[in-house]
This record gives structure tokens, C-alpha cells and sequence, in this order.
């Protein structure tokens, strides 16, 4: 669960207008089909597809919002009786996607993210809770898909092909901004792959398993007790065991090069292991769960996190 928190995030992302993406969803009346997303993050992706063709509608656009404690309103049940295709990252992440799903008679086309990712562990193969509609994950999967450039670029494609089905006249158009939506991924790649060369196997921890795909893809080693950051992502305490350990990683000759620390949450433990880095000289990047407030674009977004753990990582 996410509380406030003092830190300061310096950002040099780019803000674009997300088309259609957080306004009300009485833009149905335009006779275009509708993308409705859990998150801010997908109706990004789900408005660079859709282009002026459809409409999209992200049911959480509030940084401070915690899909994992989401409650719905009549106005999201709205939205998705009315859209063509619902996106939800699924994993446990934003189960409420389901239920409003079931309320409104289960029309939308159900895009699970986590299941459509194949990553292991994503999907169990054991049926839903019970009008949830998500399948469930293995206990220790990490949900936050949308930090696997392979499978932004999978939903990208998925989504093309279910607007297509929606509006076949404008199928092709699709398809197109899905591709070069594709082709701005892969220059976030690219910068990934210089990561990875230059800092391979390098150590590095976190406060919550947010960035875990991006640390993999990017040849570093995430060195963090697991339970840890499932504390600090639960909203508990850390075994001080647990605590003490994770602390020793800013000591030493081997001591870690980075400390991730998702922003959107605080907490003592985000605070201690903070102030440990600063004063060990390790530097600290923040990064976010869903979009920073002002930030609409996730190509701008991503780039900026990766651009800012490459100059940490070049300073050590």
C-alpha cells in the first residue's frame, strides 16, 4: 500500500498529451471504438495505438493511487460496458479489472497482460478468484510487466489487432502506430544493451521488485534480501535481521553501485536505506510504479529511468 513520501524526484521527462486517455469515456458518443486501461501506464501505450482512430479511457491516472487498493465507481463500470477492449496487467495487481468486467456483462475484450507477458510464473493455470477474471500468478512472480520492454511491445501488437477487429477500416492504421511504437522500444533497447555492456554483473538494491526486469535485462544484480522489498511493498516492517542485512550492502570495498527506490512510496525502511546509500556514497535512482504526475508518454518515461541508472551506474 503506498504513503506519502519525501522523496524528490528530478525528471527530465517529456510531457505529451495522452489522446483521449484520462477524460470521462462519454467520448463513445464519436462513434470510435474505446481502450479501457487499469492504469495510466497501458492507456499510454493503448493512445499511441489507437492514434485519433479511438478513444481511451485510463481508470487510474492518480500517482498516488494504489491499484492493489483500488475501489471502483460507477463511473469506471460505465466506461467498461462501453469499451471495445479492457487492459489490465493482471497478476493480482488490479483484480478490480475483472469485476468491473463481470458488472458491466463481460462485452470489453479481456487483455491480461501478465498472462499475455508468458513470463515464467505469470500465469498459474488455476482458474480466477471467483468473478475476478484474472487468472492468478506463482506467489513470488514480479507483476510490474510494464518494466519488460518485450512485452510493452507484445500488448502494443495486441492491442492493434483488437482495435482492428473493432473498427476493421482502420485496422491498418493500427497496425502501423503499433509499429512505430515498436521502433521507439527499440532504441530504449538499445540503451539497455550499452547498459549491459559496460556494467555487467554489477550489484545493485532496491526498496520494492518494481524495476526487476529492467535491472535483469540490463546485466546488473539485484542483491536485496527478498524480503525486504516484499516488506516495504506490503506495507510492513522488515525483520530488523533482514533490515541489518540489506544495510550492509552500502559498506565495504563491495559495497553496491545503485539503490533503486520506487518514489511513489515511503516508509522508515525507503528512509534508512536511503540515508544509508547517500552516506555511503552510492547513488540513488527513483523510479516510479505508474506515471509521474505531468508525465503521459511511456517512451519519455522509461527513457528517463534508464537514462538516469546508466549516469549512476557511469559514476562508480
Amino acid at each position: 500500500m503506498r504513503a506519502p513520501t519525501t522523496l524528490i524526484l528530478t525528471s527530465a521527462v517529456a510531457s505529451v498529451t495522452l489522446l483521449a486517455g484520462c477524460g470521462q469515456p462519454s467520448e463513445t458518443a464519436s462513434g470510435k471504438p474505446e481502450v479501457v486501461t487499469t492504469t495510466d501506464v497501458y492507456g499510454s501505450v493503448a493512445s499511441v495505438v489507437a492514434g485519433d482512430k479511438a478513444t481511451v479511457h485510463a481508470i487510474i491516472s492518480d500517482p498516488a493511487a494504489d491499484p492493489h487498493e483500488y475501489e471502483t465507481t460507477a463511473s469506471d463500470a460505465l466506461a467498461v460496458s462501453k469499451a471495445a477492449v479492457l487492459v489490465a496487467n493482471g497478476a493480482g495487481y488490479d483484480d478490480f479489472a475483472g469485476k468491473l468486467l463481470d458488472t458491466a456483462g463481460g462485452k470489453s475484450v479481456l487483455v491480461d497482460v501478465a498472462t499475455l507477458s508468458g513470463l515464467p510464473g505469470s500465469s498459474t493455470g488455476l482458474p480466477g478468484q471467483a468473478g475476478a477474471a484474472l487468472p492468478p500468478a506463482a506467489p513470488d512472480f514480479n507483476e510490474h510487466v510494464w518494466y519488460n520492454l518485450p512485452t510493452v511491445a507484445t500488448l502494443a501488437d495486441r492491442i492493434a489487432a483488437e482495435l482492428g477487429k473493432a473498427d476493421a477500416g482502420d485496422a491498418a492504421t493500427f497496425t502501423a502506430n503499433a509499429a512505430r511504437f515498436k521502433t521507439s522500444l527499440d532504441r530504449l533497447n538499445a540503451k539497455i544493451t550499452a547498459i549491459a555492456g559496460a556494467h555487467r554483473g554489477a550489484r545493485v538494491a532496491v526498496t520494492e521488485p518494481v524495476p526487476g526486469y529492467l535491472i535483469q535485462a540490463a546485466g546488473l544484480v539485484d542483491v536485496t534480501p527478498p524480503a525486504l522489498p516484499h516488506a516495504v511493498e506490503s506495507g510492513t516492517d522488515a525483520p530488523a535481521g533482514v533490515l541489518d542485512e540489506t544495510l550492509r550492502l552500502f559498506q565495504g570495498p563491495d559495497k553496491v553501485k545503485v539503490l533503486l527506490v520506487n518514489s511513489q512510496t515511503g516508509g522508515a525502511t525507503t528512509d534508512q536505506l536511503t540515508k544509508a546509500a547517500n552516506a555511503a556514497g552510492v547513488p540513488v535512482v527513483a523510479v516510479t510504479e505508474t506515471l509521474p504526475a505531468g508525465t503521459t508518454d511511456y517512451v519519455s518515461w522509461m527513457g528517463d529511468e534508464i537514462d538516469r541508472l546508466a549516469a549512476a551506474l557511469d559514476q562508480r
